[in-house]
């Protein structure tokens, strides 16, 4: 991967491959937190599942775009997850486009 960040780390004799994510929507970590989901990696795909919001929240287009941002970081091409249409789930399939190199941001880490 160049120019992104890396889905491995490693650590002396042991490289760490990153295929799991868990997302909080929360300013503040710690503290209670408005939506999760959960993000499984393998290769350029990734599947997003378990997706909810508390009920006085929606996953708005702004959410849908940092979700964007995360799956372009990590080179992504195509994102699947379920939702709930006409009283049954539906797999949707979404084509991430590559990040332009004007203005890359990277990840940061917290703590």
């Amino acid at each position: 991967m160049s120019d992104t960040t890396s889905r491995f780390i490693q650590l002396d004799g042991w490289i760490f491959e990153i295929k799991s994510v868990r997302a909080i929507k929360v300013n503040s970590y710690g503290k209670p937190y408005n939506a999760i989901a959960n993000l499984t990696f393998n290769g350029n795909n990734a599947y997003i599942d378990g997706l909810m919001t508390r009920e006085d929240e929606s996953f708005s287009k702004e959410d849908y775009q940092v979700f964007k941002r995360l799956c372009q970081q990590f080179e992504i091409q195509k994102v699947q997850f379920d939702r709930f249409k006409n009283n049954q789930f539906q797999l949707e399939t979404i084509d991430v486009e590559p990040i332009k190199n004007e203005g890359k941001t990277k990840l940061k880490l917290v703590r």
